[in-house]
């Protein structure tokens, strides 16, 4: 009744649930209440109900219709009902109806639900362009926050003179 071979499966199946639970993790939520100033890694599923200035790298993201990111989105897949001012780069991209987008999509696929403000240009991407970028664990850059939350386009070169009158 009680044979070696049993008791040597049950932990064998508790260390195979553990693990299956470990893969299962919980969303990190930003709720509606909250504001991050920062980037945000996770190798998981973000969900942002309030508001991020940053850049956001994770598996996929889900922008609620009260949320809002400013920065640069790389990621699985986006889902996206509430608004963001930056890039995004993701396989898979889904604008909602509520959804507001000023900047760029780079995506495998794309669905713009009818309804949804979308401005900037969207580019094509296959996978192999793709997955180096998702397998990347390094912060995101600093640059794209500044960048995206400028005022407007910036020129190079050197400042204008300034006109005296005589």
């Amino acid at each position: 009744m009680f044979s070696r071979a049993n008791n040597k499966s049950v932990p064998q199946r508790e260390q195979q649930e553990v693990r299956t639970e470990q893969n299962k993790s919980v969303p990190s939520i930003i709720s509606a209440d909250l504001s991050v100033e920062g980037h945000l890694v996770s190798t998981g599923e973000v969900q942002v109900d309030g508001t991020v200035n940053g850049d956001i790298r994770c598996k996929a993201l889900i922008v609620g219709v009260k949320g809002s990111v400013v920065g640069e989105i790389i990621a699985q897949t986006v889902r996206m009902h509430g608004s963001v001012k930056g890039m995004i780069r993701a396989k898979s991209v889904f604008l909602a109806s509520t959804a507001r987008m000023a900047g760029d999509v780079e995506h495998e696929s794309l669905a713009i639900e009818p309804g949804a403000y979308m401005e900037g240009h969207c580019k094509r991407i296959s996978e192999s362009n793709l997955t180096p970028i998702m397998d990347d664990r390094r912060p995101p850059r600093t640059e794209a926050v500044s960048a995206a939350s400028s005022s407007g386009p910036r020129l190079a070169g050197p400042p204008k003179p300034a006109m005296v009158g005589t």
